[in-house]
């Protein structure tokens, strides 16, 4: 195989044209079968499961430590996650986002850009909302709870393979 490669190459490149089949659109009974075997998680079913993750890692650090100061760091991390995903959600799943695919694109870019500018003044506002502060409980909270995101794909793996 690498000989191949090295022949295309030195005798002027690829020609990826030549090689690729050609693309033919699904027909409308495809398009449903393939969305029956892939389907959506919703985007709330994930804020959710930040929700009870977030939770729950607050809980686990009270009785862990039995100090309610850095359960409120916990909770703080959650927030820092669940709420940007929130707004995020919101956004896509507005109607404006849906008119077309390009508008599609520009609106998730653009509630990206919310999300991450929303979490990052969090993070910047955290020592002076949350006193005192502990920044392993909400750092450990925030990536359990962006974790969760991967959840999300074994949900829909789960259901592809029904």
């Amino acid at each position: 195989m690498t000989d191949s490669i090295a022949h295309r190459v030195a005798s002027g490149g690829f020609d990826d044209e030549a090689e690729d089949p050609p693309i033919t659109p699904l027909t409308r009974a495809e398009a449903q079968s393939l969305r029956a075997r892939s389907p959506q998680v919703s985007p709330w079913r994930v804020i959710a499961a930040q929700v009870v993750v977030g939770c729950l890692s607050a809980a686990v650090v009270w009785l862990v430590t039995g100090r309610p100061e850095l359960v409120g760091s916990a909770l703080y991390g959650a927030l820092i996650v669940v709420l940007p995903g929130a707004l995020m959600a919101r956004g896509m799943t507005s109607q404006l986002s849906s008119v077309s695919p390009g508008a599609s694109a520009v609106s998730f870019m653009l509630w990206e850009a919310v999300k991450i500018a929303v979490s990052m003044a969090m993070l910047l506002l955290a020592p002076k909302l949350v006193q005192p502060l502990s920044w392993p409980a909400l750092l450990v909270s925030l990536v359990l709870c962006m974790k969760v995101y991967w959840l999300a794909l074994l949900w829909r793996g789960r259901g592809s393979s029904r």
